[in-house]
C-alpha cells in the first residue's frame, strides 16, 4: 500500500499522499495523469458498470426505449456530481468515479432485487451470511471482485472508495457501506477519517444521486403517461403526495409537516417550468426537457450556493483552486430544496412504483431471485461463473466456510442483469 508521485498525484493541493495511495501497489502508468483520472478510467471500463445497462433503475430494463437504466442514471449522476464537486473545489474525477461506482453492485430489479437478497442474506435466511446492502456491494465489487488487480478488485484509491461510502460504517441490516467480511479494506480506506461521517465528495455523490433520480424518474413517469400534470393539480392528489414525502422520503430532523408539504408543492408546480400540457409532440419534449433542465439546475445551484455561503471565510482565504475537499467542509443543502427533492420522488413512487401491477411483477421478481439463488447454491460451484470458483473452494474453518459459500452465491445472483436472472431462472429452476 504505497502513495505514488508523478501520474499518480492528486489534481488539487485539497489531496495529500494518503487520499491516493492504493490497496495494492502499482506503479504509475502515463506521467501526468492524476491518480483519480486513472480511478474514473477504471470504474468507466468495468465490466460491472457495463451489466447496469441492463438492470433496473425504476421500470424494468428493456421493456422500453426511452426510461432511464441503472446505467444511464449513474452517467447522468456522475454529470451532476462532477459539475457540483468542481464548483465547490472537489477534484472532478474523483466525484465523477464515486458517482459512477454508487450503484455499480446494485442487483437485477433495481431495490426490489436488493430486498429479496437481503431477505435470503439477512438474519434467519436461507443463505445467511452476513446480509445484503447494494452499497456494500458496490464496495465488495470495487475492491475485490471486479477482475484488475489480484486481490484488489479496481483498486481504486483512498479518497475515491472513502468518496463511494454513501454510509460509512459496516453493518448486517438496514443501510450500509461494508460487510463484515469486508472490514479490513473498509477500515483501511476510512483511515483517518471521524467516525460515520461522509466526506465532501460523498455528500455531493449523494445529493447529485438524490437530483437525478428525483427528477429523470419523474421525466420517465410523464413520457410513460403515468405522470400526469393535470393530476398534481389536483389539491387531492397534492395532499396524496405530501403524505407521502413526509413518511418516506423526509428526515424527521426537518420538522415538516403534511400541510406545509402540500403548501411547498403548490409553490413549487407554480413555477414557470411547470406550465405546459404533454401530449407527446416536439413542443411537449422540449417542454420536458426544459422542465428536467431547470429542476436540477435549482437543486444543484441551491446547494452549491448555501455551501459556499457557510464556507465563505474559507474560501475567501484558499490560495488554491482547491477551495472545499474531502473533510474540510460539508454540503448544505437548504431545506426547502430537500422538501422539493421528497416531493419528486413522491410523485415517482405514487404514480410509478404503485402502478397497477406493479406489486404483482415485484412479487414475482422476489420469488426469481429466491428460487434462483438456492437453485445455484445447491449446484455450486457447477452452477457459477469461473471467476467465482476460487471463492467458492476456499479453505476455512467450516462455519466460516459456509458463510463464505453463501456469500459467493449471493455475489453471482447480484451481479446478473434483469435479463440474464430470468435466463438462469427458466435455465436452473425449470
Amino acid at each position: 500500500m504505497t502513495s505514488f508521485q508523478g501520474g499518480e498525484l492528486g489534481q488539487h493541493d485539497g489531496y495529500g499522499p494518503a487520499d491516493t495511495e492504493r490497496w495494492a501497489d502499482e506503479a504509475p502508468k502515463r506521467p501526468g495523469r492524476t491518480a483519480f483520472q486513472r480511478d474514473r478510467a477504471r470504474v468507466l471500463h468495468s465490466s460491472a458498470l457495463r451489466r447496469l445497462a441492463a438492470k433496473t433503475q425504476i421500470v424494468r430494463a428493456g421493456s422500453g426505449d426511452f426510461p432511464r437504466t441503472r446505467l444511464t442514471h449513474s452517467l447522468e449522476c456522475a454529470q451532476i456530481g462532477r459539475e457540483l464537486g468542481a464548483a465547490l473545489g472537489c477534484d472532478p474525477d474523483l466525484v465523477d468515479a464515486a458517482c459512477l461506482a454508487h450503484d455499480i453492485g446494485h442487483p437485477p430489479f433495481g431495490h426490489n432485487g436488493e430486498i429479496a437478497l437481503a431477505a435470503l442474506a439477512g438474519q434467519g435466511g436461507s443463505l445467511e451470511c452476513g446480509g445484503f446492502e447494494g452499497n456494500a456491494q458496490s464496495l465488495r465489487l470495487l475492491t475485490r471482485l471486479e477482475p484488475k488487480v489480484p486481490g484488489a478488485g479496481l483498486n481504486l484509491t483512498r479518497a475515491t472508495l472513502d468518496a463511494a461510502l454513501k454510509y460509512p460504517w459496516v453493518g448486517s441490516k438496514g443501510k450500509f457501506g461494508a460487510y463484515e467480511s469486508d472490514r479490513p479494506v473498509f477500515d483501511w480506506a476510512r483511515s483517518g477519517t471521524p467516525d460515520g461521517r461522509r466526506c465532501l465528495e460523498a455528500q455531493v455523490m449523494d445529493w447529485a444521486d438524490d437530483v437525478a433520480y428525483s427528477v429523470h424518474d419523474v421525466e420517465d413517469g410523464l413520457h410513460a403517461g403515468l405522470v400526469t400534470l393535470a393530476a398534481l393539480s389536483s389539491p387531492a392528489e397534492r395532499s396524496v403526495i405530501a403524505e407521502l414525502a413526509l413518511s418516506a422520503y423526509c428526515d424527521p430532523q426537518w420538522g415538516a409537516t403534511t400541510a406545509e408539504l402540500e403548501t411547498v408543492l403548490a409553490e413549487f408546480l407554480a413555477l414557470p417550468f411547470w406550465q405546459f400540457s404533454f401530449d407527446g409532440g416536439f413542443t411537449a419534449l422540449v417542454a420536458v426537457k426544459n422542465l428536467t433542465s431547470e429542476l436540477v439546475g435549482r437543486l444543484c445551484q441551491a446547494a452549491e450556493r448555501a455551501t459556499l455561503e457557510v464556507n465563505a471565510a474559507q474560501v475567501r482565504g484558499s490560495t488554491s483552486p482547491a477551495r472545499l475537499a474531502r473533510y474540510a467542509a460539508d454540503l448544505v443543502v437548504p431545506r426547502r430544496q430537500l422538501l422539493e427533492c421528497a416531493l419528486l420522488k413522491a410523485v415517482a413512487l405514487q404514480y410509478v412504483m404503485r402502478r397497477a401491477g406493479a406489486a404483482e411483477q415485484q412479487a414475482g421478481e422476489r420469488e426469481v431471485i429466491a428460487e434462483l439463488a438456492l437453485a445455484i447454491y445447491e449446484g455450486a460451484p457447477a452452477t457459477l461463473d469461473p471467476i467465482l470458483h476460487p471463492s467458492w473452494e476456499a479453505p476455512g474453518p467450516a462455519a466460516a466456510a459456509e458463510a463464505g459459500r453463501r456469500r459467493v452465491v449471493i455475489d453471482q445472483v447480484a451481479s446478473l442483469t434483469d435479463r440474464s436472472a430470468i435466463v438462469w431462472h427458466h435455465r436452473l429452476c425449470s
